[in-house]
């Protein structure tokens, strides 16, 4: 017999590996390593998988158990993993599995009737508990607090008072020690902080954790510390880390499952075995807080399996709090998002979050120009423009790289006095040098970054204000901070502006129009857009493009061709912009919309021959429709 590796990745092999599990009952499930046993013909009789440290698809044909094949190949499996960095592994199996397992130094971590979860190696769930249980002992007095109650028994009455009518009646006479609540926080909202403080209220000590899996819009660590910021007022709550045994419809694989409607109970009743069994003894909480679910399914069916599994005097449900007769909900901010209104999403959450959405408006600003297809000469869905070192994969690349330096600039700016210069240089640097790794070297979003970064900066300072952000200010904060900057030596604008200088004395740069406050920008292509978009005008972005193309000294146009090139630009685009009001506006039957979609296809295809690439005014493209999303 042999081991041999095979790719999930290539069809044929995927192919090989599916009929083989198909044969013993068994799906295949994602995975990015798997190893099958041959047999002196170079049958498949046996063969395992892995996904990181999680060993998957695990199978071995009926007329070979009983050779020890499983040792072999878990034990190959356990080798590979190790030497991937894995230290603890995991497995996901059957109950009747276990003493199998067992048998192969694995440990049972948590049970449910159609699945159990086992690890071996070092470390692993002995770790977080002792991680757990440490940060108990910094946090309680329990042995104060019990001192303080039975010499006070008017004190302990009044830390019961909170309870609502759902509470267990033995918990209304002595608090808990601890509680828990277990959050996702997508962002953080008013309605978290509300559940947050009505649990502090009924316990000693409150430990909320973030659950840690990153297949969120907001990442783990703006989730977690979104949270923190916003309960940091609140003495006897800990925000702590989300465990790493908490098991979603992301981790839990379903492919020994006989029916695939068992998955999410399973999944369930696994992740509340963990917690039951583990988690909540080492931090001491003997209840677990959760909102009432008026709408979600899923979450409404953990609440229920909660309430079956932990029992109902260790689970207290709190009444969502609602605005507007809706409850609040982190989905009500996404939508606002979406809508690209941070008026509407401040409404539902705490000042504390709105660094973290207005980071998010820019990252989905750049994603709505970059996403603007058909453009002229610039990268789009369907091809790349005037760029040979370019494409939409690598634009999408360097926007994710930079997104976080857009979150440390709107920690920077939400603050009561604007930020040194230095820090946000030194942000702005660091950022370059992020997506400078993640493109392999290629400028995709320098001039961005050095716009929509003081736009980001300006915006969390008026949002820290508490009052309605007014074009005026904005622009007047903007102009503030690029003042500080000196003018540019060597870059490609400056080299641009030079070269137009000797043939006019009005021509702007990317500086000089920051310093401005952007008044072109306030004064016309934002109404400009915002008339669109309000009429629902399906290609708002494109026309807006094009009209910032017919005003602003485009530097990336002077560098790649000639002043005289981008003159020719503007009247190109006013041109364009002139059919389509024609077409739209003065003959009823005529189809602007197609027409524009033609039209901007030929211009691409012309700008490309002529290497033309109006990336300035993608910029502030992208601007504006930040901008318009900080306003509205």
């Amino acid at each position: 017999m042999e081991i041999q590796t095979l790719n999930p990745a290539t069809p044929r092999q995927r192919q090989r590996i599916e009929a083989f599990l198909k044969r013993n009952a068994l799906r295949i499930d994602d995975m990015n390593y798997y190893a099958a046993v041959l047999d002196d013909d170079g049958e498949m009789i046996a063969g395992g998988g892995l996904k990181d440290d999680v060993i998957k698809c695990v199978a071995v044909d009926d007329a070979h158990k009983g050779e020890a094949i499983a040792n072999t190949l878990v034990s190959h499996l356990i080798s590979h993993a190790n030497q991937e960095g894995y230290g603890c592994i995991k497995l996901f199996t059957k109950p009747k599995n276990r003493q199998l397992f067992e048998s192969l130094s694995f440990r049972l971590l948590a049970e449910a009737p159609e699945a159990i979860l086992m690890e071996t190696g070092i470390g692993g769930i002995s770790n977080t508990i002792e991680a757990l249980k440490k940060i108990k002992e910094e946090s309680e007095k329990y042995k104060e607090y019990n001192k303080e109650c039975k010499e006070d028994s008017k004190k302990c009455k009044e830390n019961t008072s909170y309870l609502n009518t759902s509470t267990p009646q033995h918990l209304t006479t002595t608090p808990p020690r601890g509680g828990v609540v277990v959050m996702n926080c997508n962002p953080f909202t008013l309605g978290h902080r509300y559940l947050i403080e009505q649990a502090a209220k009924q316990v000693k000590r409150l430990y909320v954790m973030v659950v840690r899996e990153d297949c969120s819009l907001f990442a783990y660590t703006e989730r977690k510390a979104m949270v923190e910021q916003g309960v940091a007022d609140i003495e006897n709550v800990n925000v702590i880390d989300g465990s790493d045994y908490a098991i979603s419809r992301a981790t839990f694989p379903t492919y020994f499952l006989k029916r695939l409607d068992d998955a999410t109970d399973t999944q369930i009743l696994l992740d509340l075995d963990l917690f039951r069994r583990h988690i909540a003894p080492a931090l001491g909480a003997e209840v677990r807080f959760v909102g009432t679910e008026p709408t979600d399914e899923l979450t409404r069916r953990y609440n229920e399996l909660m309430m079956e599994s932990l029992g109902k005097d260790h689970v207290v449900q709190i009444p969502r709090l609602e605005n507007g007769g809706v409850a609040v909900s982190a989905s009500r901010v996404r939508r606002a998002m979406e809508s690209n209104s941070l008026k509407e999403a401040a409404q539902l959450v705490p000042p504390t979050t709105l660094p973290y959405i207005i980071a998010h408006l820019a990252t989905r600003a750049l994603h709505a120009e970059l996403d603007t297809t058909p453009k002229p000469g610039l990268v789009d869905k369907d091809n790349s423009g005037a760029h040979r070192d370019m494409d939409h994969a690598l634009m999408s690349r360097s926007i994710r790289a930079i997104h976080p330096y857009f979150v440390r600039l709107a920690l920077l700016g939400f603050a009561a006095d604007m930020p040194s210069h230095d820090d946000i240089v030194k942000t702005g640097i660091e950022a370059e040098r992020a997506m400078f790794e993640a493109t392999n070297g290629v400028n995709t979003y320098k001039g961005a970054l050095f716009s929509m970064g003081l736009a980001v900066v300006a915006a969390a300072g008026k949002a820290w204000q508490g009052s309605s952000i007014t074009p005026q200010a904005l622009s007047a904060a903007i102009s503030k901070l690029a003042f500080a900057f000196p003018d540019t030596k060597g870059t490609h604008g400056s080299k641009a502006k030079q070269t137009a200088a000797s043939e006019t004395a009005t021509f702007k740069g990317a500086l000089d129009n920051a310093r401005e406050g952007y008044p072109m920008l306030f004064n016309d292509w934002l109404p400009f857009y915002a008339n669109l978009s309000k009429n629902g005008e399906p290609h708002t972005l494109h026309l807006t493009l094009l009209r910032i193309m017919c005003d602003l000294d485009d530097t990336n146009i002077v560098y790649r061709t000639s002043l005289a090139m981008m003159k020719q630009v503007k009247e190109e685009s006013r041109s364009v912009l002139s059919r389509w009001s024609e077409a739209t506006h003065g003959t009823p039957q005529a189809d602007g919309g197609t027409n524009l979609d033609t039209i901007l296809g030929d211009m691409n295809r012309s700008f490309v021959q002529r290497n033309i690439s109006p990336g300035g005014s993608a910029d502030m493209l992208s601007l504006v429709v930040f901008i318009n999303g900080v306003l509205g």
